[in-house]
C-alpha cells in the first residue's frame, strides 16, 4: 500500500520490509500492509539497519534510535555531534553480538555495543568521508568505501588494514562481495553508473562494467552462492547481471526498466490492447505490456548515427536526438519494415522505428532541400501513419506536409504548391481507406486533401487556432482541441462540426476515442480528465488529478485507459468501470464539482469511496419497468414467449412427444426353453401381451378446486381479477391448460366460474396490459369450451362484448403496424 510521501530509506530482514519517508518509519508485512509506525525523529531519516528484535534508524540531524521492532518503543537514542562525528554509514558486522560499526563523514569509524550503550572502540580512519560499509565473506573483515574512490578491505578485530583499491569515478556508492561460489570478487559501484570489479586473490582490478546505469548506482548485491548481481539505479531500472563468461565481466540476465525521465506520449499499439508505445523526456521510446512486466521492452534512444553513438558512450553521446515529441504506430506490415514514425523536439528530421527489432529504423525522413544543411527554426510538429503501413505523412514547422514510402524512406509528394498551410501544421491525420489526408494549420484552417492525386478537396476556417487533432479512422469523426480552450468534433464525411464542448481551463494536452467512438476523453492542464459523450453531446464524467495528464490513450479493447503525468515516471492505467457494473451515463450538472482522485496504485482509503459513488450511481440507474407504460398504450406482457404462444398448439406438442410404445420389460427367459415338436428343432415364440390402455377418470364433483378456480369464484363478488391473472401468469403452458379445463362443469367447474374468467379477459382488454396474454389465454377458453358457449345465453352475450372490444384494439394497432411497415420498405428499396 501507497506512503503519503516518497520512500527515502528502505531495508529489509527476514520477516519484514522497512521503509522511512521524512521523519516516520513504517515496517510492510507480506510486503503490502503497514504493520508498524515508528516515530519519535526531528528530521528525515537517511540510515536503516534491521538487528535481530530491533530495527536502528539515524536521521540528518545525526539522532541514531535503537527501535524494538514488536513493541514501536525506543530502546536507545543516541546523539552524536555533528561537527566530531557526522554517521554516514551503519553496519552490523558479523558474529559481533549487540554492536554496530558506525562510519563518519570527518573518516573516523567507532565500534558501539548498544546493549550496554559503550563505545567500544574508536578507528581513527583515514581522514575522508566514509560513503558505505560492507561486510566481507571473512569473519573480523569489513569493506569500507571513501569519498575520494578508495575501498579499504580493513580487519575491525586488530585494527589493521588488508587491501587498498582506487577507482577513479569519484566516490563509492555501493559494495557488494560473491560469496560461496569459488571466485573471491568484490564490486564496487560510482556515482556515473560504472562498476568495478576487483579480484580479491590478487589484488587488482579485474574488468570493469562501463554504463551498467545511466545514473549513480544507488544500491548493489550479490545473490548468496550465484554468479548474479542485482543492481539499481535513479535511472529507473532494475538489473540482474550474470558471471558465466571469460573475462569475468557480466552480462545482463534480466532487466526491469522504465523511463529515467517523465513520458511525453503514449498511444496503444496493435489491437490486442496489450501493449503502449511510451516516448519519454530521456529519449527513449518503451513498450509496456499491460500483462506483465516481462513482456516489455525498450527500442532504445534515437541517435543521429548509431555506429558513433556507440563507440562514444552514453556520457559523451554528442549523436543522441532530442526527446521525441509525437508517434505514430501500425501493426500492418510491422514484420516487414519499420511501424513507427517519430518526431523530435525542434529537429526537422523524422526517424522510423522498428517494432519486432527493437529498434531504431533504417530511414531518416527529411525533405531533400535540407539533406546537405539542417535548419535551426524549422521543424516536424505532428505525423500520421497509413493504416495499411506503406506511408507516413509528416506535417512541418513551416506548413508543409509531406508524404514518405516507410519501406524504402523515398520522398513520395507534397500537399499544396509550396506548402499545405500559412502557418504551422498542428496536426495531420489518414483516413482508414487513403482516400483523404487531414491536416491542421495554426492559421485557422483544416484542409482535406486527396490522398493520392495531392489535390485539395475542401477548406473550412475554424472559430480559432486548433492545438491539435485526432481521427477515429472507424467512424470518421475528428476530434479538435483548441488554443482558447475548447473542443470541437467534426464529421469527414459531412465537413461539418457536429459538437462543440467547453469545459476545460488550461491547455489540452491529449485527446483520446473509445474503441467505438461513442467517448472523447480529453485532459488538459487544469488537471482535469474530462469523458465527452459524443451522441448525447454531454459530459458524463469528470474528475482531478494531483498534477496534470500529459498524454492519455484508450485501449482498443475498451478495457483501460492509460495516462502519464506532469513529472512523473510512471504511467497509470484507469480500468474502465461501465464494463463490469453499473454506470449512470447522465450528464454532469452545470455546476459539477469534480473530486480529486488519486493516481492508481492500493491505496485502501479511495476504494471505499468509490464503492459509497457507485451504490448511489446504482440507485440512480436502476429503472424498473411498469406494468403498463401508459393507459392510453397497450402494452405486452414482458413473460417469454415460451409460456403464451404454443398454447393453442399444445396438444400438436403432446403427440409429438407421446413415446410410440411404452417401454417394455423383457421377459426372463425360463431355465429349458420349450421346442416345438417335428424334425427341424424350432422354441416356441413367446407370447404377445395384449397392451390395456388407461382410461382418465372423469372426477366431475370430487375434483379437489384450485387457488386460481377460488380466486375468479372471490372475484365474481369483488370484481377484482388481479389476483387470479397473476395466478395464470406464473403458470406453465402445460399447468394453464389443466386450469382452464377444470373451469367447465364436467371438469369440476360451473358456468358461474367462466363467466368470471371471461371478465377477466375483459378487464385485461380495457386496462390494455398484457395484451398478447389476454389473446392467448381467450383463444385456449374458446377451443376448449365452445360447446358449452353455444348452449349458455350468459356467456354467449360475454362473449360477443369481447369480440367488439377486441376488435378496436386490434384495427388500431393494425394501422400503427402497416404504417411502420410500409416506411421501413420505402426506406429499403427507395433510392434516396
Amino acid at each position: 500500500n501507497a506512503l503519503p510521501q516518497d520512500i527515502t530509506c528502505l531495508a529489509a530482514d527476514r520477516m519484514l520490509i522497512f521503509a522511512s519517508y521524512d521523519n516516520i518509519l513504517h515496517a510492510f508485512a507480506r510486503n503490502k500492509e503497514v504493520v508498524h509506525t515508528y516515530e519519535g525523529h526531528k528530521a528525515r531519516i537517511h540510515l536503516l539497519q534491521p538487528f535481530g528484535d530491533h530495527v536502528i534508524s539515524v536521521d540528518v540531524d545525526n539522532v541514531l534510535i535503537v527501535w524494538n521492532i514488536q513493541s514501536e518503543e525506543e530502546y536507545l537514542q543516541m546523539d552524536f555531534d555533528k561537527a566530531t562525528f557526522a554517521v554516514s554509514a551503519v553496519l552490523h558486522p558479523s558474529t559481533y553480538l549487540n554492536k554496530i560499526l558506525l562510519g563518519s563523514e570527518q573518516g573516523s569509524l567507532q565500534l558501539w555495543n548498544i546493549r550496554s550503550n559503550k563505545l567500544l572502540y574508536s578507528f581513527p580512519g583515514w581522514h575522508l568521508a566514509v560513503t558505505t560499509l560492507e561486510q566481507a565473506p571473512a569473519v573480523d573483515v569489513v569493506a569500507v568505501g571513501l569519498v575520494s574512490g578508495h575501498i579499504i578491505v580493513h580487519n575491525i578485530k586488530f585494527d589493521e588494514t588488508l587491501m587498498k583499491f582506487q577507482q577513479d569515478w569519484g566516490p563509492i556508492t555501493a559494495i557488494s562481495f560473491r560469496t560461496a561460489d569459488g571466485h573471491p570478487v568484490m564490486a564496487a559501484g560510482s556515482p556515473i553508473g560504472h562498476i568495478a570489479l576487483w579480484d580479491l586473490e590478487e589484488k587488482k582490478l579485474m574488468c570493469q562494467m562501463q554504463d551498467a546505469h545511466s545514473t549513480a548506482i544507488a544500491g548493489m548485491s550479490f545473490v548468496p552462492g550465484e554468479p548474479l548481481l542485482i543492481t539499481n539505479g535513479a535511472d529507473n531500472a532494475i538489473r540482474v547481471w550474470i558471471f558465466d563468461g571469460p573475462g569475468g565481466t557480466g552480462r545482463v540476465l534480466r532487466s526491469r526498466m522504465g523511463h529515467s525521465a517523465p513520458p511525453t506520449k503514449i498511444r496503444y499499439h496493435g489491437q490486442n490492447g496489450e501493449q503502449i508505445l511510451s516516448a519519454g523526456q530521456d529519449g527513449t521510446l518503451q513498450s509496456f505490456s499491460t500483462v506483465h512486466e516481462k513482456f516489455n521492452k525498450s527500442l532504445g534512444r534515437g541517435s543521429i548515427n548509431k555506429k558513433k553513438s556507440k563507440k562514444k558512450g552514453l556520457k559523451l553521446d554528442t549523436m543522441a536526438l532530442p526527446p521525441i515529441t509525437v508517434f505514430a504506430s501500425e501493426v500492418a506490415h510491422q514484420s516487414d519494415w519499420d511501424s513507427i514514425v517519430a518526431c523530435h523536439q525542434g529537429y526537422i528530421t523524422c526517424t522510423t522505428w522498428n517494432y519486432q527489432k527493437t529498434s531504431m529504423g533504417a530511414h531518416k525522413l527529411r525533405p531533400e532541400e535540407f539533406s546537405k544543411h539542417k535548419p535551426i527554426d524549422i521543424y516536424a510538429t505532428s505525423v500520421d501513419i497509413t493504416s495499411c503501413g506503406n506511408f507516413a505523412v509528416i506535417g512541418l514547422s513551416t506548413g508543409q506536409v509531406d508524404v514518405y514510402n516507410m519501406q524504402s524512406g523515398i520522398h513520395r509528394g507534397r500537399y499544396g504548391k509550396e506548402r499545405a498551410h500559412d502557418g504551422a501544421v498542428r496536426g495531420v491525420a489518414v483516413d482508414g481507406l487513403n482516400q483523404l489526408v487531414i491536416t491542421a494549420g495554426s492559421e485557422g484552417l483544416i484542409k482535406f486533401w486527396k490522398f493520392k492525386t495531392k489535390d485539395l478537396v475542401y477548406s473550412t476556417e475554424l472559430s480559432s487556432s486548433p492545438s491539435g487533432i485526432l481521427l477515429h479512422r472507424d467512424s470518421g469523426i475528428l476530434g479538435i482541441a483548441f488554443d482558447d480552450f475548447n473542443i470541437s468534433v467534426l464529421d469527414i464525411e459531412t465537413r461539418k462540426i457536429v459538437r462543440t464542448f467547453s469545459g476545460h481551463h488550461g491547455r489540452i494536452n491529449d485527446m483520446t476515442f473509445s474503441p467505438d467512438g461513442r467517448w472523447l476523453i480529453t485532459s488538459s492542464m487544469d488537471c482535469t480528465i474530462k469523458t465527452w459523450d459524443l451522441p448525447s453531446g454531454c459530459l458524463i464524467d469528470c474528475f482531478l488529478v494531483d498534477t496534470a495528464a500529459v498524454s492519455l490513450t484508450m485501449s482498443p479493447t475498451g478495457d483501460f485507459l492509460a495516462s502519464t503525468h506532469v513529472d512523473d515516471l510512471g504511467i497509470y492505467l484507469w480500468s474502465n468501470r461501465s464494463l463490469y457494473s453499473l454506470v449512470s451515463l447522465r450528464p454532469l450538472p452545470a455546476d459539477y464539482e469534480p473530486s480529486m482522485v488519486t493516481r492508481p496504485s492500493t491505496c485502501p482509503v479511495q476504494d471505499v469511496d468509490v464503492a459509497g459513488d457507485e451504490e448511489t450511481c446504482d440507485e440512480m440507474i436502476e429503472y424498473v419497468s411498469p406494468e403498463q407504460l401508459g393507459e392510453q398504450l397497450v402494452t405486452l406482457s414482458s413473460l417469454p414467449e415460451s409460456r403464451w404462444k404454443n398454447l393453442l398448439s399444445l396438444d400438436v406438442i403432446k403427440k409429438k412427444n407421446k413415446p410410440r410404445e411404452p417401454p417394455k420389460v423383457p421377459k426372463s427367459a425360463p431355465f429349458f426353453i420349450p421346442t416345438v415338436p417335428g424334425l427341424i428343432p424350432r422354441y416356441i415364440a413367446p407370447e404377445e401381451e395384449n397392451d390395456t390402455q388407461s382410461k382418465v377418470v372423469n372426477l366431475g364433483v370430487l375434483a379437489q378446486k384450485s387457488d386460481f378456480y377460488i380466486h375468479l369464484e372471490e372475484a365474481l363478488s369483488t370484481n377484482e381479477y388481479a389476483a387470479p391473472l397473476n395466478l395464470l401468469k406464473g403458470l406453465g403452458p402445460s399447468h394453464i391448460e389443466i386450469e382452464l379445463r377444470g373451469l367447465a362443469p364436467e371438469g369440476g367447474g360451473s358456468m358461474e366460474v367462466m363467466l368470471s374468467f371471461l371478465r377477466m379477459i375483459g378487464m385485461m382488454l380495457n386496462k390494455k396490459y398484457n395484451f398478447e396474454l389476454a389473446q392467448a389465454y381467450l383463444a385456449l377458453f374458446l377451443k376448449l369450451h365452445l360447446k358449452i358457449l353455444l348452449s349458455e345465453p350468459n356467456l354467449l352475450e360475454e362473449v360477443s362484448r369481447l369480440s367488439t372490444q377486441l376488435e378496436e384494439t386490434w384495427i388500431h394497432l393494425r394501422a400503427l403496424f402497416n404504417q411502420s411497415l410500409c416506411v421501413l420498405t420505402y426506406m429499403k428499396s427507395a433510392l434516396l
